[in-house]
């Protein structure tokens, strides 16, 4: 099972509020830590509910992190969110003024629609 994966973020606490305010993800983790060579950070994770994969986000550190930020998979789709109820998320997500670059659409998988999280990543809504 994976457990985590990064994602880098230009700041903790615009992400936290995007990740569980806007998609309503939970937040797991939230605490002090170091990085390897000693300096402060945070250990902050979200996770989707009932989701079993976390999102660790990752504030950038130095100007190659921060040079991926909203850009981590070269401008591809690269995160998949899935919900139940694909029209309510689509609703909520629209009141909460996420980006979408598309218009949802139908195919024999479910409805999906392309969204951009708070750095400018792209994200596939996936639903019924």
């Amino acid at each position: 099972m994976i457990e985590l994966v990064t994602l880098v973020v230009a700041g903790y606490d615009r992400a936290i509020a995007f990740f569980t305010g806007v998609l309503g993800f939970d937040l797991v983790s939230d605490e002090p830590s170091l990085t390897n060579d000693g300096r402060p950070k945070r250990w902050v994770v979200v996770r989707p509910p009932g989701g079993g994969t976390g999102i660790l986000l990752a504030q950038a550190d130095g100007e190659r992190q921060a040079a991926v930020v909203g850009d981590q998979v070269a401008g591809r789709v690269g995160f998949f969110l899935r919900v139940d109820d694909f029209d309510a998320a689509y609703r909520r997500m629209l009141a909460a003024k996420v980006e979408f670059v598309a218009e949802p659409r139908t195919e024999s998988y479910g409805r999906i629609v392309v969204f951009l999280d708070c750095e400018g990543n792209r994200w596939d809504l996936l639903g019924g």
